[in-house]
């Protein structure tokens, strides 16, 4: 769609795609494919430029690239400490708990 001027200084605007013929005679006259002409002020060159930069803008939308994020410092090795020191693994037997460690009494 491009935005164009009648004669009386009113915008409208066009679909580029339903444009059949653009003509200087001594305005700018556009007919439609519907056989409908609208008379503008812009000239037929203008016209022609704002189609195809909507055309271009259609085909290769801008595109926004987000601001680069300074990275965050975090740990190397998370570990999750446990609410509850005594649940604490056994460092030499992984899988147990330090209260464990007690000698177990067997009957």
């Amino acid at each position: 769609m491009i935005r164009l001027t009648r004669l009386n200084n009113r915008s409208l605007v066009v679909n580029s795609d339903l444009i059949t013929f653009i003509e200087n005679a001594p305005d700018t006259v556009i007919t439609l494919v519907t056989g409908e002409k609208i008379v503008v002020l812009e000239s037929a060159e203008e016209v022609m430029t704002r189609i195809v930069d909507y055309r271009r803008q259609l085909r290769c939308p801008r595109v926004v690239i987000p601001p680069a994020e300074s990275p965050v410092e975090q740990p190397e090795n998370p570990v999750e400490q446990p609410e509850n020191p005594e649940e604490q693994e056994n460092p030499e037997n992984p899988g147990e708990s330090e209260e464990s460690e007690e000698p177990s009494e067997i009957e």
